[in-house]
Parts: structure tokens; sequence; C-alpha cells
């Protein structure tokens, strides 16, 4: 199964303003795809190169770096472009998910301030997290492509707060484009939908 660049679930004006076009014509056209290129030849080359994407990041994780890097980008990119929608964000989550929050982050306001934190203490490039694990909701962060699915964790809503993702927008200011995604971009949606299947 050879990994495949994903079409933007949107065009390149609608995560205005915030997130712009150049951004999202930067960080999806040039570094996704770079993944998917990159990881396509690392695959065929250690012999996966027809495994899912999932398999890939599993197997590869710990043993072939540069492999891992590129599948567990993909993964994570393939999932943050559905993580977003214009008109996304706020606290009007769907039920089993509002519950779900309640009962396992302390509520909606509790998981904003504790997700943004994660992503604005991740030091250096990484991701911000919301797995679920042995049936429970988690806030995780991890360094670099790392995902929670090599963690024993099914990862439902994530953050990429690599500089590229914000850096035309929002410069230096990595917690003012964390609260812009949480108020303003999350695809509650596909959180769920990935939250149903975990």
């Amino acid at each position: 199964m050879a990994f495949e660049l994903p079409a933007l679930p949107y065009d390149y004006e609608a995560l205005q303003p915030y997130m712009s076009k150049e951004t999202l014509e930067y960080h999806h056209d040039k570094h996704h795809k770079a993944y998917v290129d990159n990881g396509n030849k690392l695959a065929t080359e250690a012999g996966m190169g027809d495994l899912s994407v999932e398999e890939v990041v599993k197997q590869s994780f710990g043993k072939n770096a540069g492999l891992f890097n590129n599948a567990a980008q993909h993964y994570n990119h393939i999932h943050f472009w559905k993580w977003m929608k214009k008109g996304g964000g706020g606290n009007k989550l769907p039920g089993a998910l509002q519950k779900a929050v309640d009962s396992d982050l302390g509520g909606y306001d509790k998981f904003k301030a504790d997700f943004i934190a994660a992503g604005t203490t991740q030091f250096g490039s990484g991701w911000a997290w919301v797995s679920v694990k042995d049936g429970k909701l988690a806030i995780s962060k991890t360094p670099n492509g790392e995902n929670p699915l090599v963690h024993g964790a099914s990862p439902i809503l994530g953050v990429d707060v690599w500089e590229h993702s914000y850096y035309i927008d929002y410069r230096n200011a990595r917690p003012k484009y964390l609260e812009a995604f949480v108020d303003s971009l999350i695809n509650w949606d596909h959180v769920l939908e990935l939250y149903e299947k975990a």
C-alpha cells in the first residue's frame, strides 16, 4: 500500500484567518508531500511497501528512524487536515464526546487548558494529542513525528506544533496558534468518528 498525498478536504482559503492559504500550500504541498515521497522510498527499501501506514509506523518505531519519521508524519498529517474545518472549534461537542471529555478530562475548559499547555510545552518540534488509552481519554505530547500509536493508544485529535504549521501566521506565538486551533478550527465530527472507532 503505497503512501499517497491526500487532497485537502477544503480549499486553501477555507481556514483563514486562522490558517492562511500560504501556510496550507507550504505545509500540505511541500512538507506533507516530502513525507509521502521519502516514506514510499524508505518503506520499499525496508520491505514494508505493502503494509498500511499504521503498520509501518508501529514496525519501524525504534528500529528504522528515517522510515519511522516519514511514515509517522504522513499518518499524523492524513488526520491533521481532517481535524480542521471552516467554522470549526468551540465547545459544542457531539454528545458522546462531551461525556468522555467531562468524565476523563475534567470538562471542556480543563481539556482546552491542558491541551494548549501540552502543545506549548512540547520543546522543539512535535505534537499534542488526545487519545484513547485503556478505554479512557488522555492528553499527551510527543517529539517530532512520534504519535500515540507507538504507545498503545489511539489518537483521536492532534495538533502539529512544528514551526512550519504556524510560523507564517503567528511567528513565534505558538500559544496563540493553539488557541485559534481549539476555538476556531477543530472538526469535532472527525474526532467523534475516531473516538467511536477506538
